[in-house]
């Protein structure tokens, strides 16, 4: 087999790259430019990758041997290093503990948990009605570039990224070859004819770069760049008020009319406090209305100070790791390691919505995604001559205590297990305990009545449809 030239800078930050501010943006450089240079590799199967990450991480648990991902599957997906590596710290980190944060380990970094003078469920309500800003900086911010990189991401995931315009996000998920379980979610933006930006999870970051290196390796076709944008900052503005406070810190508010960008579109901005321009993406992991930000190493704290300091506190309070869970959870959306894992294929995890209309009849082999063969199966019920699935996830209302992660779900006669709890918590806008999990096929239906063991006791449960708060994104016209 002929294997094309693949470049992957995977654990290189790209802060060297271009020239001088002064002549343009160090960001759009690092979208634009060539690999870097410089970078310790190695040759495999005829392409060029770099060697590990140079810090171990906390990461998911994983198998680069397929035979073994399929015969001996983890419920689990994600656990601390048993040599407990010291652990990272984004560019806010100082940010954080001068607002009171509570610091905690996640994904490999010390990130923050709640802040002082603020419960997390206080948190929770500001950000529902004003706006907060989360630090995800932790998150594996990555490019992908060359005449193959559609037809690679679209091997590896189930997306329709041909026909994806310019400047577009969607979600997605990094398949396993023959199982079609989740490597890992992701979100996959086109910047341009032969560039993408992709977010991965942070928790993931040295299985997800063991994969990419594995995929580009036997990749043969066109040629595909990969890099990790290490040091980057990214920020989460999220609540009905993030839409007038970024404009605020615009530098030219009449040019980036951010009332024209709607929902998983994005665009490059100049804003206060950063020397380079910024990569802005309207969406996030609340259900609110809100922009995921971008920022060069360099300007990433001067631009969080601005946006605090413009806004003002009655306006804009930082957020942790708590309320981030609530949020989500409030408005259906997974959290890798949990709700997805390695075992789960997209149909099982009532995401079937991802397959891309486009991949769903392949003309050849090669036109097929990942885990293909199995994932188009189970999209036909076994009654209509597909092989269906045998558990879905769903969301519940339960009475009583809060269901917790690893609950067991039984049916509305306690006649066995049927399934268990992977999210749970009581939730602040609703004021009723919410929940998310695994049932058997046939009982998934909404107002379904089943009971979840908490504390001992089965609490009577229903299943009910995600979101269960309404999401607020500004969406396009339709």
């Amino acid at each position: 087999m002929k294997f094309s030239r693949v470049v992957s800078t995977a654990g290189k930050s790209t802060r060297t790259l271009g020239v001088s501010r002064s002549t343009s943006s160090t960001f759009a450089r690092a979208f634009s430019s060539p690999a870097v240079t410089g970078t310790s590799t190695h040759m495999l199967a005829g392409s060029i990758a770099t060697t590990k990450p140079r810090q171990a991480r906390p990461t998911c648990l994983h198998s680069r041997n397929y035979q073994r991902h399929l015969t001996s599957p983890s419920r689990r997906t994600y656990a601390s290093s048993s040599s407990n590596p010291p652990l990272n710290r984004t560019a806010l980190y100082d940010l954080h503990l001068t607002h009171g944060a509570k610091m905690v380990p996640f994904g490999g970094f010390e990130m923050p948990v709640q802040y002082a003078g603020l419960s997390v469920s206080a948190s929770h309500h500001f950000t529902r009605e004003k706006a907060s800003l989360f630090d995800v900086g932790h998150m594996v911010q990555h490019r992908f570039k060359g005449p193959g990189a559609t037809a690679f991401l679209q091997r590896i995931t189930p997306g329709s990224l041909e026909s994806l315009p310019a400047h577009q996000s969607t979600l997605s998920a990094l398949l396993w070859p023959g199982t079609g379980g989740i490597v890992d979610d992701t979100i996959i933006t086109r910047l341009g004819p032969e560039l993408f930006y992709v977010v991965t999870n942070a928790a993931c970051r040295a299985k997800d770069l063991a994969y990419l290196e594995e995929q580009l390796a036997t990749w043969d076709g066109a040629e595909v760049r990969h890099e990790v944008l290490d040091g980057w900052g990214l920020i989460a503005l999220q609540g009905p008020l993030s839409e007038e406070l970024l404009t605020q810190i615009l530098e030219d508010p009449a040019s980036t009319n951010l009332r024209e960008l709607y929902f998983g579109q994005s665009l490059f901005a100049k804003v206060k406090g950063a020397a380079d321009p910024v990569l802005v993406s309207r969406g996030g992991y609340t259900g609110e209305d809100g922009f995921e930000i971008s920022i060069s190493p360099a300007d990433t704290v001067s631009v969080t100070e601005t946006l605090l300091m413009a806004s003002g506190p009655e306006k804009l309070q930082f957020a942790g790791l708590g309320a981030r869970d609530s949020l989500r959870l409030e408005a259906g959306m997974c959290l890798y390691g949990h709700d997805l894992d390695d075992t789960t294929t997209p149909i099982e995890g009532a995401l079937s919505w991802i397959v891309g209309k486009d991949r769903r009849s392949p003309a050849s082999d090669a036109d097929k995604f990942h885990g293909a063969d199995v994932i188009l199966a189970q999209r036909t019920p076994k009654n209509k001559g597909g092989s269906g699935v045998t558990r879905r996830r769903v969301g519940l209302v339960v009475e009583g205590a809060p269901a917790r992660e690893g609950a067991e779900i039984l049916s509305a006669v306690g006649s066995g297990k049927i399934g268990v709890v992977t999210s749970g918590c009581p939730s602040p806008t609703l004021g009723k305990n919410i929940a998310m999990g695994y049932v058997k096929e046939g009982l998934h239906k909404a107002g379904t009545e089943l009971q979840v063991v908490v504390r001992g006791r089965a609490r009577r449960a229903v299943v009910t449809k995600m979101p269960f708060v309404p999401a607020k994104y500004w969406k396009a016209p339709a």
